[in-house]
């Protein structure tokens, strides 16, 4: 009876390894959306050239290869792509939504703590300015608040995601080098999608990032298809080599040494807008070493009810929620510009637990529809299903070992 709850509960697995490094990403996101306070100076941006932004969009890349790889083939390819782009309207009325509601904690912090500065803050001054062109702008994408940058971004890898996976069964060689190219060319000739009404491009340019997600979405579909990532000691010796540079260069301030070597900045300084190839290896040097060192991943490796789980499992409310505090935060923190551990501290956890309590919550009504006990039942399960519980993660490891990523179950993935 325990070997077949074992091998029930082993089969529907779901691996949490995801979940909880887009948890963490969701989290730091967060904090660095409320910039000033002590905390942001302990995320990872801190320490090498990449930030949370850069670990969102590669962890995305892997949840739809391993969401819809295996399923993109002939004769479902239609039904799925139809679902890809449902996700993209989902994530631009989101998007919309969130530039509404910042609007208006911006302009109530204006209004009722007497703040007018706040509202030449995040990109608000051209809508007071023009407010009939910008909210056109708003509508079209071409004016974007800031700290709402990344929902039109992934919207538009969403939309062009079927094509990817497309081309990923088909040669996706090919598929890698036409993305490296178009990343080279979106760098070299600095074009990128245009604000509107104001000057400039995108923050966040979708003709450079979308080469991090397709790396992503490759290595996902080539795992699953029995590839196995290279262990190579001189890679991994690379990697670590390469973080320890990006770590002194960013605690030891050497910015002002040029790491272009003459080519173009955008393609090789430290552009975000352009994802520069510095943080374009930072991250993957990042993902390397986790993926290369077993230790390393097994730390992401957590029941289906660690609450880092259950954060990363509902990724899109959990980062609405956490945007919204985040907005929340700003105005606060202007309000309270003296601050202070304590005052910082409260910010923090405040949002924090918020976001925690939100994504609870949102675990429990999908409990609650399926007709499925809550987590809590866990404690009076026959003891052959605990046993199974607790032998499964030992057994998904091993299977991880063995062939990689593709270990990852995709099941009930959402993306």
């Amino acid at each position: 009876m325990a070997a077949a709850a074992l091998a029930h509960n082993t089969a529907g697995l779901r691996d949490t390894r995801l979940d909880v490094l887009r948890a963490l990403a969701l989290l730091t996101i967060f904090i660095n959306h409320i910039p000033g306070t002590i905390f942001e100076y302990i995320t990872h941006k801190h320490f090498g050239f990449s930030d949370s932004a850069e670990a969102f969009v590669l962890v995305s890349g892997l949840a739809v290869g391993l969401a819809y790889g295996h399923k993109f083939t002939f004769g479902r390819r239609l039904p799925l792509m139809f679902k890809m782009w449902k996700r993209s309207f989902t994530l631009y009325c989101t998007h919309i939504m969130l530039t509404l509601v910042s609007l208006a904690v911006f302009c109530g912090g204006a209004l009722y703590l007497h703040r007018a500065g706040l509202l030449a803050e995040i990109n608000i001054a051209p809508i007071m300015a023009e407010p009939a062109r910008a909210f056109i702008g708003i509508v079209t994408l071409g004016h974007q608040l800031g700290y709402n940058n990344i929902l039109p971004l992934y919207m538009v890898l969403m939309l062009c995601a079927p094509l990817m996976l497309y081309m990923a069964h088909k040669n996706m060689p090919l598929l890698l080098v036409l993305s490296g190219a178009l990343y080279v060319f979106a760098a070299v000739w600095g074009i990128a999608p245009p604000n509107y009404p104001t000057e400039g491009v995108w923050f966040l340019n979708p003709l450079s990032w979308q080469f991090l997600f397709i790396i992503g979405l490759c290595a996902a579909i080539w795992s699953k298809k029995g590839g196995v990532l290279p262990r190579s000691p001189y890679l991994l010796a690379l990697a670590i080599g390469y973080l320890i540079l990006a770590l002194v260069w960013v605690r030891w301030n050497l910015w002002w040494i040029d790491p272009t070597f003459g080519l173009p900045y955008n393609l090789a300084g430290f552009d975000k807008t352009f994802l520069s190839l510095p943080r374009l290896l930072h991250i993957l040097a990042i993902a390397y070493v986790i993926m290369a060192i077993p230790a390393l991943s097994r730390l992401a490796r957590t029941g289906a009810h660690h609450p880092l789980a259950i954060l990363g499992k509902y990724s899109l409310p959990v980062f609405a929620c956490g945007t919204v505090l985040a907005m929340i935060g700003q105005v606060l923190k202007q309000a309270n510009p003296a601050g202070g551990l304590a005052s910082d501290s409260l910010l923090i956890a405040a949002g924090i637990t918020a976001q925690f309590a939100y994504a609870y919550y949102l675990e429990w009504l999908s409990g609650f529809r399926k007709g499925t006990p809550a987590p809590a039942a866990d404690s009076v399960a026959p003891a052959a299903v605990i046993a199974a519980d607790k032998a499964a993660p030992a057994a998904a490891e091993a299977a991880f070992s063995a062939g990689g990523i593709e270990a990852l179950q995709p099941a009930a993935l959402k993306v």
